[in-house]
């Protein structure tokens, strides 16, 4: 799964979501908290990480003590499930009828417990001889179904129930997270037609335990099964599943039944359906069908979305030494999703306004990281699975990295560095509130394992252990855990122990380290020259009560003459020096020269070290640091000549750094830096660099680049004409102004949010108007981030008389939203207006204390 996390919890106070591309520094002084402890005998007390004491002083990213989630124990196997299903559309619900079969594990079984939310259940009978069935007796309390068996069965008699039922999903309390918004498992979009600006659409989601929300199961990762889905529907439509389809017959009442089946064994969770109007677009791989499911008036651009799949397939089969094991790969986009992406065996789901795109949208994007991801999930999550959510890491780091690495096989190394850079922020961004152990035995809700520390750190672990042992070690590893595992489920030992039988060495160091410990190091380097020598200083100045003292091979560069020469060291103490040889003064001391690690480094460099760190820079790493670095300091002539040059560098990211690192410059060459703001923002080739000069030359307070934003308004990138608007809303010009209105009607959420933005500060009650109107074209994601706040900005602008009407939309949104994160986004909104109206604060009381998720309540009260 590409989970859609918005990074929310613990921001909510922030007017807009701070981007998570940025590194922290340690503020280990700052965030700390003086608890009292209790000691305790229970079993989840005695399987606490950290030390048990009176009096602990401790940081604020420690998490409280989560219960033990132990594997799920299996006593009875799932073998296949057949479904045969068809839909109400009027009243949201499936009619089914399922045929497990299973068999018990190894002890004797009477009983069969199936997980089943929220049906009615209207038979269970036993298959017998002879195509007969039997009645079973069951009790049933919405959640588990358990069947009294006709009498007791062993491992080696296998035998199947047939469950006639009905899925309500819409009757089920609402659930979710911020990585997977929505637990119900089934979805109607429009199911009634009423809703002009989307078809209608079913489809299911159900990571982490949602599937048995529309069929019965045992709805847990460390079970596989064999499937056949016989799907119903109105012939009009097309429908989606895990396997090939193997019949589809039209009947005599206008409908048609398609027939999916899935030979190979996948978790419960995989399982999958899409029904819609779909275009197909086909593809073949090695003789397999890959097809790409969008709505028809996507058609034309959906080979340019997905066409590289076949490219990919052949990529990752040929690295790992397992050729894709499935029979067919299928990817379909869809409205409303309730996460970022989905591996269902065989059939991958997407959000649509992700893969979606028009040929002016892809000349700022594409959706290669995600395609990749979710495609070797196929080796990491399908082919082999994580046999518990503790494990998570074992699907998700996998599908995180495999991003990093088809970006430097299709892309190049600087492209690659980029995308590790945001990984790492990533996981320091989320490390300020909570730090983790990427395998973790203790949670509280097993989806709380979708965040930053399964994806993003475990992706950059992923990276450091390649690093170490090699590529051929490091594939040759992955292909001997997938052979050792295949078609089961997997826990961490059985990685760590490929790894060791490959390379020979005992690496329990590196995953009791980086797998099984929270936090990271955080570093402090310092060099000095004598005698011929570089000493090295080195120290891991963590808190070790709480984080390990780690063990770190590194690669140190020493330049002299221009010349690089690397050293291999190995960190193993809270303070170190490492003697360099060095013939003279060096000119660089480059800690950590390929941009490996995991953690927060502090080097200290003078401004000459860095100057020179970017002019002799091996890797696109270096290059951004050293602007990063140097940035207060663009004053000076030397740091503002290197940032001009860097607007002149072969990669775009170099010149993006650089130019947002212009900012407000007020030094000697500010005609000259205007200028080549000014070309870049008119001629640079990629549209984030361009668009970047832009919001760079709008940070010139009291100067007119109105002419520069005008010319920009006309460029061919929606990301370069939401910059433009940006710009203008702070410095609006009287020329321009129906340039911009000219672009009301816009479906581009980029653009629509700028003009959000425009208008929030320049728009009069026909923009009011504006925003009531576009509001369902939003995005909840950006509903969230800006356009309720920019909305409510307006609104203070009108008189009261007008707001009602805007009040009363905000307040359905805080009220009903179907994401948590909207009903926060329009409570908000609505509380920056409180001041204005009375009953506006009896209206914002009755929404808290009608809410029913107690972690949004808590959010409204701090709101307040």
């Amino acid at each position: 799964m590409k989970y859609s996390v918005l990074g929310i919890l613990g921001l909510v106070l922030t007017c807009h979501i701070t981007a998570p591309a940025q590194a922290v520094k340690s503020t280990k002084a700052a965030s700390t908290k003086t608890v009292t402890r209790k000691k305790s005998t229970s079993p989840a007390a005695q399987t606490t990480p950290e030390p048990v004491t009176s009096s602990l002083v401790v940081p604020s990213w420690l998490p409280p003590t989560a219960p033990l989630q132990p594997t799920a124990t299996i006593l009875t196997d799932l073998l296949n499930t057949k479904l045969d299903i068809r839909f109400d559309w009027a009243k949201q619900q499936l009619i089914g009828v399922a045929t497990i079969a299973v068999q018990a594990h190894f002890y004797p079984q009477s009983q069969l417990v199936l997980d089943a939310k929220g049906f009615d259940v209207k038979s269970v009978r036993l298959l017998v001889k002879n195509n007969k069935e039997k009645n079973l007796n069951y009790t049933y309390d919405k959640r588990k179904l358990t069947i009294t068996l006709d009498r007791q069965y062993t491992r080696t008699e296998p035998y199947e129930v047939r469950i006639s039922y009905v899925a309500k999903p819409n009757e089920l309390a609402a659930g979710g997270s911020a990585a997977i918004t929505s637990d119900k498992g089934l979805y109607f979009i429009n199911p009634l037609g009423t809703d002009k600006s989307k078809p209608r659409q079913i489809w299911t989601q159900g990571e982490t335990e949602a599937n048995s929300c529309w069929f019965p199961t045992i709805d847990k990762p460390n079970q596989r099964m064999t499937q056949e889905i016989t799907i119903t529907v109105d012939k009009q439509f097309k429908t989606l599943s895990n396997g090939v389809m193997t019949s589809s017959k039209p009947n005599a009442d206008g409908t048609r039944t398609d027939v999916w089946k899935q030979s190979l064994p996948a978790a419960p969770y995989l399982t999958m359906i899409a029904v819609g109007d779909f275009a197909v677009v086909s593809d073949r791989w090695h003789g397999k069908a890959i097809d790409y499911y969008v709505e028809p008036k996507f058609e034309s651009t959906a080979r340019a979305v997905f066409g590289r799949t076949p490219e990919m397939l052949e990529f990752f089969s040929t690295k790992l030494g397992v050729e894709f094991p499935w029979e067919k790969y299928a990817q379909v986009a869809v409205y409303d999703f309730v996460s970022g992406a989905m591996e269902n065996t065989t059939a991958v789901t997407h959000r649509q306004e992700d893969t979606q795109l028009t040929q002016r949208d892809l000349l700022d994007r594409d959706d290669d990281a995600t395609i990749a991801h979710e495609l070797f999930h196929h080796w990491f999550g399908d082919y082999v699975t994580c046999e518990s959510w503790s494990n998570l890491p074992l699907n998700e780091s996998f599908a995180d990295y495999a991003q990093f690495l088809w970006i430097e096989h299709s892309k190049g190394t600087n492209e690659a560095a980029l995308e590790q850079q945001k990984g790492l922020s990533q996981y320091l961004y989320e490390a300020q509130s909570k730090r983790e152990p990427l395998i973790r035995y203790q949670y509280e809700n097993r989806e709380d394992m979708f965040d930053s520390h399964s994806y993003s750190k475990g992706g950059r672990v992923l990276h450091m252990l390649r690093k170490y042992v090699g590529d051929d070690a490091f594939f040759a590893a992955l292909n001997r855990y997938l052979m050792q595992n295949k078609f089961s489920s997997s826990e961490l030992s059985k990685l760590r122990i490929a790894f060791e039988e490959v390379t020979g060495e005992d690496l329990m160091w590196f995953f009791d380290q980086w797998f099984m410990k929270r936090g990271h190091p955080e570093i402090h380097v310092t060099h000095t020259y004598t005698n011929g020598q570089v000493n090295l200083h080195v120290q891991q100045t963590q808190d070790t009560t709480f984080t390990p003292l780690y063990r770190l091979p590194v690669t140190v560069t020493v330049w002299n003459n221009n010349q690089p020469i690397d050293h291999r060291i190995v960190v193993t103490k809270a303070d170190q020096v490492f003697s360099l040889p060095a013939s003279q003064h060096p000119s660089l001391v480059k800690f950590d020269a390929e941009g490996q690690l995991l953690g927060q480094i502090e080097e200290e460099r003078t401004q000459d070290e860095l100057l020179f760190q970017y002019y002799h820079a091996r890797n696109y790493l270096q290059k951004h640091e050293a602007i990063e670095q140097l940035r207060p300091k663009m004053g000076d002539l030397s740091v503002s000549g290197m940032l001009r040059t860097a607007l002149n560098d072969d990669f775009w990211a170099v010149r993006q750094n650089a130019a947002e690192a212009l900012r407000k410059y007020k030094g000697a060459e500010g005609g000259a830096v205007r200028k080549e703001l000014q070309r870049v923002a008119s001629r640079d080739q990629k549209s984030q660099v361009r668009a970047a000069a832009i919001t760079t030359l709008s940070s010139f307070s009291n100067e007119d680049f109105s002419s520069v934003y005008a010319t920009a308004l006309n460029d061919s990138s929606y990301l370069v004409v939401g910059s433009a608007i940006k710009a203008l809303a702070k410095n609006p010009s009287v020329n321009t102004r129906e340039q911009i209105s000219a672009l009301q009607d816009t479906r581009n959420e980029t653009l629509l949010n700028a003009l959000a933005d425009y208008y929030a500060l320049n728009g009069t009650v026909d923009q009011y108007q504006w925003f009531l109107r576009r509001m369902p074209d939003i995005s909840d994601e950006n509903l969230y981030q800006s356009y309720f706040e920019d909305f409510a900005t307006l609104m203070l602008r009108m008189p009261p008389v007008e707001r009602d009407k805007g009040l009363q939309r905000l307040e359905i949104y805080a009220r009903t939203g179907s994401k948590f994160y909207v009903r926060l986004g329009a409570y908000k909104a609505l509380s920056m207006m409180a001041t204005t109206s009375p009953t506006l604060k009896a209206t914002m009381r009755d929404i808290r204390e009608k809410e029913k998720d107690q972690q949004v309540k808590a959010m409204f009260t701090m709101l307040q």
